[in-house]
């Protein structure tokens, strides 16, 4: 795994273990057990943390991604350019 399949296991997992947290917080504070109960919610927060994190992560490898394929739209449009430049003939003194 790379990349954003790696980011998005990463995510899938977080969000496993905060529900995991919650869930068992919820039934440890059933059982009376508060301070076990903090426990686990503060735990499921920082997994929550690490959620965001990987979330504002995965957002800026796509804002990369898609700033890469701006740079080789332009990069293909100026060889475009050239090629039909280069096929109508002109020289670089028609062009001065």
């Amino acid at each position: 795994m790379e990349g954003l399949e790696l980011i998005a296991f990463e995510i899938i997992s977080s969000v496993g273990t905060a529900r995991s947290c919650y869930i068992e917080a919820i039934n440890e504070a059933k059982k009376g057990n508060y301070e076990k109960a903090e426990e686990l919610i503060a735990e499921g927060e920082k997994e929550s943390t690490v959620l965001r994190a990987e979330a504002a992560k995965e957002a800026k490898i796509k804002e990369a991604e898609g700033e890469a394929q701006s740079i080789v739209k332009i990069q293909e449009a100026t060889a475009q350019g050239l090629r039909l430049i280069k096929d109508v003939g002109m020289d670089e003194a028609v062009l001065k």
